[in-house]
């Protein structure tokens, strides 16, 4: 039994004006940096949750299977532009497989490191916490890690509950990992973004 990722990809990037998962990074897209982060690390099955640009983002998807132990879901509640309902998609999508615990990343933070990621999933091995958060300068950031055994209370949530509601009615039960980098807080919305952070 595994730790899965669920990266978030289905946002309509309506302040950048343009899909964020297809922009350029480095010799790549944002998105298929961001799932390479995850498969070097040794993730080995890793869920992308689609919803606007689809048919871009999953050719990028399909080149990328070659590669990567990807596959995709695609998130018919998208337009309602709740992160939630991507990671109830993803969880679904998961449910019955061989997964410990799920990873919530998001599809446009290719700023974070793979040290970063490797740090919440050994926490996980090594506490056994069903909660594992990756802390920059006492602020919570991605990606963060949900034991399967939490799965059912998030499926269970509806909006106007928010991950984050979930995350602050379990503060107790959080393991924090703290680590240095900054990329676990910076996602890219706005083109002033993207220059900003763009390799």
């Amino acid at each position: 039994m595994s730790i899965s990722a669920i990266i978030l990809a289905a946002g309509e990037s309506k302040r950048m004006g343009q899909p964020k998962m297809l922009l350029k990074w480095g010799k790549t897209t944002v998105l298929e940096h961001v799932i390479s982060v995850f498969a070097n690390v040794g993730v080995e099955d890793i869920v992308v949750v689609t919803g606007a640009a689809r048919e871009e983002v999953e050719k990028i998807i399909s080149a990328a299977q070659t590669m990567y132990p990807i596959r995709s879901v695609f998130n018919e509640e998208y337009a309602n532009g709740e992160m939630l309902s991507s990671i109830q998609c993803g969880l679904r999508e998961l449910a019955g497989k061989n997964s410990r615990a799920a990873l919530i990343a998001l599809g446009d933070q290719p700023q974070v490191r793979e040290g970063s990621v490797r740090r919440v999933c050994e926490a996980f091995k090594e506490t056994g916490s069903p909660l594992v958060v990756p802390s920059f300068h006492m602020r919570r950031g991605h990606p963060w890690l949900a034991a399967k055994s939490l799965w059912d209370e998030i499926l269970a949530m509806r909006a106007p509950q928010t991950p984050r509601d979930f995350l602050n009615a379990r503060a107790d039960k959080i393991k924090y990992v703290e680590v240095d980098d900054a990329g676990i807080l910076a996602d890219l919305d706005t083109p002033e973004q993207y220059r900003k952070y763009e390799p």
